[in-house]
C-alpha cells in the first residue's frame, strides 16, 4: 500500500515506522525539507512536500495538530480526491476540554475541508510513545483501536493498518461517531494526566458489560 504522511511530528514518526516495517511504501510530506528528509530516512521512506505526500498515498495520514489540519487539507484540494484521509488528531485544549464542544468533530472538519476525500478516524486514544511499542501489548492483550468511517473500503484499509501496527481493529461506527472517540480521548487524558487515574479501571470486563453473570451478583 502507498501511504502519504502529512506532518513530521511524533505521531507521523511512530505510525509511519510501523507501516514501513510492514512493507508499505511511505512518503513523508512536510514544510521543513531538512526535518522531513530526516524523518523519512529514520522510518525508511521517501521525502517530499505536503502535496507530494497527498498525491502519493492511497491512504494519507493527517498527523497534524488540531486547528492546522483543516487548513492544510483545504490547501491540498483535489490532490486528496478519492484518497483515504486518516485523522489521528485530538481537539483537546486547556482543562482537558474539547475544542470542538458544541460543534462538529475534528474528523468532520477535515471531511468538510476535503470533500473529495474519504475520512476515517483512528489512532487518537493513545500517547505517541504507545504507538512506538513493537507491538502495543499489555498483559498479553494487544491494544484495541476503534475505527470510525462511512466508506467500507476505506475502513477496511484503516483496519489493515491497525493490524500492521500490531493492534486489533474495532468497529467504532460511522464518521458521525468520531466525536465520541475525541470525547473519549479528552476524558482519558483528563483521568491519566489530571487525576493520575487508570482509565482502564473505569470499565468492567466484557463478560460484565450487561451486568454480572448469573451466580456472580451480590451475596445475601
Amino acid at each position: 500500500m502507498r501511504i502519504g504522511v502529512l506532518g513530521t511530528g511524533n505521531m507521523a514518526d511512530a505510525l509511519a515506522t510501523h507501516w514501513a516495517r510492514a512493507g508499505h511504501e511511505v512518503l513523508v510530506g512536510g514544510r521543513d525539507a531538512a526535518r522531513t528528509a530526516a524523518l523519512a530516512e529514520r522510518v525508511g521512506g521517501a521525502a517530499g512536500d505536503l502535496r507530494a505526500a497527498a498525491e502519493f498515498g492511497q491512504v494519507v495520514l493527517a498527523a497534524l495538530p488540531f486547528g492546522a489540519g483543516a487548513d492544510v487539507v483545504r490547501e491540498l484540494g483535489a490532490a486528496l480526491d478519492g484518497k483515504v484521509l486518516l485523522d489521528c488528531s485530538n481537539p483537546v485544549g486547556p482543562g482537558f476540554l474539547l475544542q470542538t464542544e458544541g460543534g462538529v468533530s475534528a474528523a468532520q472538519l477535515l471531511a468538510d475541508a476535503a470533500p473529495g476525500a474519504r475520512v476515517v478516524k483512528a489512532f487518537n486514544l493513545c500517547h505517541e510513545d504507545v504507538w512506538r511499542m513493537r507491538p502495543p501489548v499489555f498483559d498479553g492483550r494487544p491494544l484495541a483501536v476503534p475505527v470510525c468511517g462511512d466508506d467500507a473500503e476505506s475502513v477496511a484499509l484503516a483496519r489493515a493498518l491497525v493490524s500492521d501496527a500490531g493492534c486489533v481493529p474495532v468497529s467504532g461506527g460511522g464518521l458521525e461517531r468520531a466525536g465520541l472517540l475525541e470525547a473519549t480521548a479528552a476524558l482519558f487524558i483528563g483521568l491519566w494526566v489530571g487525576e493520575g487515574a487508570d482509565a482502564q479501571a473505569i470499565a468492567p470486563p466484557l463478560a460484565y458489560a450487561e451486568g454480572p453473570p448469573r451466580g456472580d451478583g451480590p451475596q445475601e
